[in-house]
């Protein structure tokens, strides 16, 4: 699991020459909304040598629609080794996701890179895609986790503006769907509002405690914030590990409940300390 899914414009090399040196736990070259048609072209070349030049950075690319022109073309630039994976916008539905996956098989083949070896990430930013998104997580043994394209999917249903409330319930699903089909916590919304950086945390805050793993973000200026709040606190880690320690010691002794700081510990309660502790050291906060 990762915290921070950071976009970087495929065509713009002031950024693209900054990407080692970003704290993100993850780099997303973009070749979709950011790159206009006349850089496809480039962007991929730009790209391409970018992931080669960095391949102990968790890549993915954010190629275009299946649908569009430029999809076969992104997948054969740019599946090579070094590429953890690609983002897939645009998914409506177990069918796109079933194209992808036999697209991704012959180019593995073409490069004979290990198969299944490439991850898809899919957004879910569409009615459609949100009606659908549990044939879409489990379409087929690539897709890792499901991320929230939340500004398409509230032009698609009208949605006026969004303060939390008005998503709720996609980011829900979005929780309990990734649950139900076995795969790990999904990807939050992007904050498009760079200036307000409270808002970005107490966003992300929501996130965490509906059960993301992380979040999308726009500009390097929001890793920090958002690799803060995604990892667990020392206080939390501390807790956890107390849990653990007077919950076994209580099967030890014969009971099957403990307390700790008041709180009532059973079995799920120390689950969750597990996860929070595992969680840490993927983090390496221990």
């Amino acid at each position: 699991m990762h915290r921070s899914w950071l976009f970087v414009p495929g065509s713009q090399d002031k950024y693209l020459k900054k990407v080692k040196e970003l704290k993100t736990d993850v780099i997303i070259f973009d070749l979709e909304d950011s790159v206009i048609k006349a850089k496809k072209d480039e962007a991929r070349v730009k790209v391409s040598e970018a992931i080669s030049d960095m391949r102990t950075k968790v890549n993915f690319v954010r190629v275009n629609g299946i649908y569009t022109e430029f999809f076969i073309d992104d997948l054969e630039k740019l599946v090579r080794p070094g590429l953890t994976g690609i983002v897939l916008p645009k998914v409506n539905k177990r069918d796109d996701m079933i194209i992808a996956d036999y697209m991704l098989d012959q180019i593995e083949k073409k490069h004979l890179l290990e198969p299944k070896s490439v991850t898809i990430v899919p957004i879910i930013e569409s009615a459609k895609a949100l009606h659908n998104a549990y044939d879409i997580a489990s379409s087929c043994n690539r897709v890792k986790c499901l991320a929230f394209g939340a500004e398409d999917l509230m032009l698609d249903m009208n949605i006026k503006s969004s303060n939390g409330i008005e998503t709720l319930y996609a980011r829900s699903k979005m929780i309990e769907v990734s649950k139900a089909s076995s795969i790990g916590p999904p990807i939050d919304q992007i904050y498009p509002n760079l200036a307000d950086m409270e808002g970005l945390r107490k966003e992300a805050e929501n996130g965490r405690n509906l059960g993301f793993q992380g979040k999308l973000l726009i500009h390097p200026n929001q890793v920090e914030t958002i690799n803060e709040v995604f990892t667990p606190t020392i206080e939390e880690i501390n807790e956890a590990k107390e849990v653990i320690e007077k919950y076994h010691k209580s099967i030890v002794e014969g009971f099957g409940v403990s307390k700790v700081n008041g709180k009532m510990i059973d079995a799920p309660i120390v689950e969750k300390a597990k996860r929070i502790l595992d969680y840490a050291e993927r983090n390496k906060t221990t």
